[in-house]
């Protein structure tokens, strides 16, 4: 039988491309076919943006990463004591359950260092917390972890296509734009050659 899925799929082929203007079409017009090549160059360019983004959102990730692990490579945890209590400290924001409170800590060296961190409401006199420093014994920031890193890189592959495909529509309807008046002015043009054969006035 002709109806084999085969037959089916290469009708469907052939189908599609009539309608982008590829094939042995005497209606078809040079314009036409330059619609449909930016069509597929569209097209083609927004498939790739799927593989490029997943690409640059991997290599985004790995940078990063490394200089995550730089960073935490420079830094460690130390206990801390508080010199303050929290039991009537009020958050500067609601819903917020931590406040800073003046804690001091002693570096690698054995040096002594007072700063202000965060800890919980509620939190005595005197109690142990856990605090950052840097390699100079400083009070810093606790450095990145590899969720950040992987959350970097998803968050990019996925919000380059979105909007890189707006983008690719959108240059789309502005050549094709021109190419519709370009189509409406050659329309204009030959109509006015053959008006006078249908309507019998000669200009």
């Amino acid at each position: 039988m002709s109806s084999t899925p085969q037959h089916r799929a290469e009708l469907f082929v052939m189908m599609q491309l009539r309608r982008l203007s590829f094939g042995h079409n005497p209606l078809r017009r040079r314009v036409d076919r330059i619609e449909a090549a930016f069509l597929l160059v569209a097209i083609a360019v927004g498939l790739l943006m799927i593989p490029a983004a997943a690409a640059l959102g991997t290599a985004l990730h790995d940078h990063a990463e490394q200089s995550a692990a730089v960073e935490r490579a420079s830094v460690h945890q130390v206990r801390a004591r508080t010199l303050e209590g929290t039991a009537n400290a009020v958050p500067s924001t609601l819903g917020l359950s931590t406040t800073p409170v003046r804690v001091r800590w002693q570096d690698p060296s054995g040096a002594s260092h007072e700063g202000k961190a965060d800890v919980l409401l509620g939190t005595p006199v005197n109690a142990e917390v856990t605090i950052w420093i840097d390699r100079a014994g400083a009070m810093t920031g606790p450095p990145p972890t590899s969720g950040d890193s992987n959350a970097l890189g998803t968050a990019f592959a996925l919000t380059l296509p979105l909007l890189a495909w707006p983008a690719i529509f959108l240059a789309f309807r502005l050549a094709r734009r021109s190419l519709d008046r370009y189509r409406a002015d050659q329309w204009a043009r030959e109509w006015r050659k053959v008006s006078p054969r249908w309507t019998g006035h000669q200009s």
